[in-house]
Formats: structure tokens, C-alpha cells, sequence
């Protein structure tokens, strides 16, 4: 395995209330950095890995029957902590998200991805011929180490993937609501953060991923860190501005439409904020808890 590696997400403070989902810590290990902040019978550095599958489940326990907390997706960079059992202990580099993932969907940490999956689903073909049988298909936001090129195809590991749906990994889509809006239909899954199933902050973070914009995994950390809070009366709501609830998140398309992934419709959805706030406030998570904004992107920063 590669040589170990420093920690690339921020730690969570000191103190008694580390978020259990970002702290690489249990009570027979955790992570060097944590020395002294948290107890463990032992403390180790993490060896750096890389998802080698198009999709890996990561769970809270190492057991498939486990609930699904998020996917790490090819060419994410992980922490490697312990393998045992067919699981790996690991933090997702990306967000900071703690959990095991099934050991065999990881590989080595070289190369890093040259591009990723820019259209909302492509295939991976053992041969640059789009009539050969495919091996697997890639999500949007997937990362590919292109080696070379033969005609239409890049090379990458395991085949030839379509080079028309592929951007470098510096190239970004701004208009993080319209990614949102290639994406509606996408079934709703929870822990989902892939175009073959989303949940309401597995879409946010896409989004904002393909944007160049770091992102929290989930609804409540995405409310306390993504840009700047609007009163809570604010009527002059832009695209792209985020409408909090406790334990939900959707996105403006523009004054009045809301598009979120939810579990009412079972799918990302367009609809009017008003009509979504009278049926959560009713059914599930209650009132709105905050509006938030971010800042501008330029669309010079598109590919």
C-alpha cells in the first residue's frame, strides 16, 4: 500500500463534541491526528487508497446489511484505517465522511484522475467500439485517469470511455442549478450521491462538486457551512440560493421553483417553494430553518 498520508479535510475542533461522522475514531483505533483528543487503544496513519468501481456504498458498520450513509464514487481518494472482514475502515478525503466501504471496490492511489464523467451517465467498453459489450457504467462526477486516446475513446483503467462525455478535472459547470435540473427524475435514494440515485444533500453536493465548490455530505452541515445566511423573511429569493429545513435541503431555480431530491415524489422534482413548505411544514420536517446564498461563479470558469 501507498506511504501514509496527511489528513486534506479540516479536523473537527477540540473538544467533547467531535461530529462522530467526520472523526476517524472508534475505541480499538483512530487516526494520529487525533492523539490526545480522543481516547483509542491504538492510534494510526492512514495509507491513501482510491475507488476503483463506479459506485462503493459506504456504511456505518462493516455489514451490506448496514444502512447506507453515502457512495464514494471512482476516483475518490479515501484514508484507509483497517481491513478486515471484506470492509475497509475509511474516511472519504472528498467530504471527511467516516464509514466502511466494501474492501475490494478499492485500489491503488495512483494515478489520480486527469478527468471526470461530465455527462449524467457513460459507459466504460473494453474496446474503443461503441458495439462491444460494456463493463460498467460512470455517473456524473466520476473520476477517470485518461492514459491516451485511440479515435472518439480515452483509455482509463479497466477500458475505453467516450471522450465527448468526459472534462478535465479543472473544468466546472457554474450553474450548479442547472446541473440540478439535468438531474430531475433521478430516483430518490438515501445516502445516494450518484445520477442513478440521489438524496436532498447527495444532490446539493453534486452539484456544487461540479461546480468546483467544496461540500459537506449532509443537510445539516451543508446549513452551518455554504455561504451567506438571508433573513428568514427574504422574498427575493435568485437561482441557486438553498432553503434549509431540520434534515432537508433543495435549491432555487429561481424566485418561486424549488428543485430538491424528496421523498414525497421519490425523485429529484421541480416545484413551487410555497407549495413544498405548506406539505413539509404539514408532513415532515416542519418549518423552514434558514436561506442561504452563495456567492457568484463565473461562467469564464466552464468548460
Amino acid at each position: 500500500m501507498p506511504a501514509p498520508v496527511t489528513s486534506h479535510v479540516t479536523s473537527p475542533p477540540a473538544g467533547p463534541h467531535l461530529d462522530p461522522r467526520l472523526t476517524p475514531a472508534r475505541p480499538d483505533l483512530a487516526d494520529a491526528g487525533l492523539r490526545g483528543r480522543v481516547e483509542a487503544a491504538r492510534f494510526v496513519e492512514p495509507e491513501l487508497r482510491r475507488v476503483a468501481v463506479p459506485a462503493a456504498p459506504l456504511h456505518r458498520a462493516p455489514s451490506r446489511a448496514s444502512g447506507l450513509d453515502t457512495e464514494a464514487v471512482q476516483g475518490d481518494a479515501v484514508r484507509v484505517y483497517a481491513v478486515a472482514d471484506g470492509f475497509a475502515w475509511v474516511q472519504i478525503v472528498r467530504d471527511g465522511y467516516v464509514g466502511y466501504l466494501p474492501a475490494d471496490s478499492l485500489g491503488p492511489a495512483a494515478p489520480e484522475p486527469t478527468h471526470r464523467v461530465a455527462a449524467l451517465r457513460t459507459f466504460l467498453y473494453p474496446e474503443p467500439d461503441l458495439k462491444r459489450p460494456v463493463r460498467a457504467h460512470l455517473g456524473l462526477g466520476a473520476g477517470l485517469a485518461v492514459t491516451g486516446s485511440a479515435g472518439d475513446y480515452y483509455a482509463v483503467a479497466g477500458g475505453y470511455v467516450f471522450a465527448g462525455h468526459c472534462r478535465p478535472v479543472a473544468a466546472v459547470a457554474p450553474d450548479f442549478a442547472g446541473t440540478a435540473e439535468r438531474l430531475v427524475g433521478t430516483p430518490y435514494l438515501w445516502g445516494g450521491r450518484t445520477s442513478l440515485g440521489l438524496d436532498c444533500s447527495g444532490l446539493v453536493q453534486l452539484c456544487l462538486e461540479m461546480a468546483g465548490l467544496p461540500c459537506p455530505r449532509d443537510a445539516d452541515q451543508q446549513e452551518r457551512a455554504l455561504g451567506d445566511a438571508l433573513p428568514p423573511d427574504h422574498a427575493d429569493l435568485r437561482r441557486g440560493d438553498l432553503v434549509f429545513w431540520r434534515g432537508h435541503v433543495g435549491m432555487m431555480l429561481d424566485a418561486a421553483r424549488l428543485i430538491h431530491a424528496n421523498g414525497h415524489h421519490m425523485q429529484v422534482e421541480i416545484e413551487p417553494l410555497a407549495a413544498a413548505r405548506a406539505r413539509i411544514l404539514e408532513k415532515s420536517y416542519g418549518p423552514v430553518t434558514s436561506l442561504r446564498r452563495l456567492p457568484p461563479l463565473t461562467p469564464s470558469a466552464a468548460a
